[in-house]
């Protein structure tokens, strides 16, 4: 942990502010804010009011929490449109959910003879706390996107449509390398970020508010995660 780095971190957030503009905002010097960042000095508590109430964190936080959770594995942040589109999904609920529910789709995207099926997933919270706290149990939900070709799909299969939507992204490369550090911790940078800048997470029941994305690029895997935001007001 380190008061410093969170500085940083947090500076980077908000659109990477740089030192000199942290510094105007605070009524001190860029060499302040160096020295802070490089916990050569700390702030008076003044300031650390002020640099919590311009990042909308907590003094804890702040102070106790280790909130740089970057990592080289990530890419930078984006916000992209998603276009509609069609999708057929199915749920799991076990301890292992994810290769179950992502193999399924894979069936139907042969039963479909999609060549090469586009999957996304996401965690399905719909669990009791005996599932989870007892039996270790998790929810997770594959989807098959459906190109634009694919007019029929069996009785059994329920497709469900998405209107053009806003999403905060990142990018993880090798994802497998260390999944359960990785993929969380970029959900956890999205949601700082969005936190900082004032970006609201959009939850509503037509839509898939987040999800993950896996593809292969020249043989090395990456990981999309996205969020749904809010649109601001103009």
């Amino acid at each position: 942990m380190s008061f410093g780095q969170n500085i940083q971190f947090l500076r980077k957030m908000r659109n990477k502010m740089t030192q000199e503009e942290l510094a105007e905002k605070l009524g001190v010097s860029r060499q302040t804010v160096s020295k802070w960042e490089l916990d050569v000095m700390y702030p008076e508590m003044d300031k650390v009011i002020e640099i919590c109430k311009l990042f909308s964190c907590s003094m804890d936080e702040l102070i106790r929490e280790d909130m740089n959770v970057c990592d080289e594995a990530y890419s930078d942040i984006r916000m992209e449109y998603v276009e509609p589109f069609r999708y057929i999904r199915y749920a799991v609920v076990s301890t292992e959910p994810e290769d179950d529910a992502i193999s399924h789709v894979k069936k139907w995207a042969d039963i479909l003879k999609i060549g090469t099926p586009e999957i996304i997933g996401w965690d399905f919270p719909v669990l009791s706390q005996e599932q989870i706290n007892v039996f270790n149990m998790h929810g997770y939900a594959a989807a098959l996107v459906l190109p634009d070709n694919v007019a029929q799909t069996a009785d059994t299969m329920d497709v469900v449509s998405q209107e053009k939507q806003k999403y905060i992204v990142i990018t993880i490369k090798n994802p497998i390398i260390a999944p359960f550090r990785l993929i969380p911790n970029a959900y956890k940078v999205l949601m700082t970020h969005m936190h900082v800048n004032g970006i609201s997470h959009k939850e509503d029941k037509k839509l898939i508010s987040c999800f993950e994305k896996e593809y292969d690029i020249d043989g090395i895997p990456y990981m999309d995660v996205y969020i749904a935001v809010e649109e601001k007001d103009s």
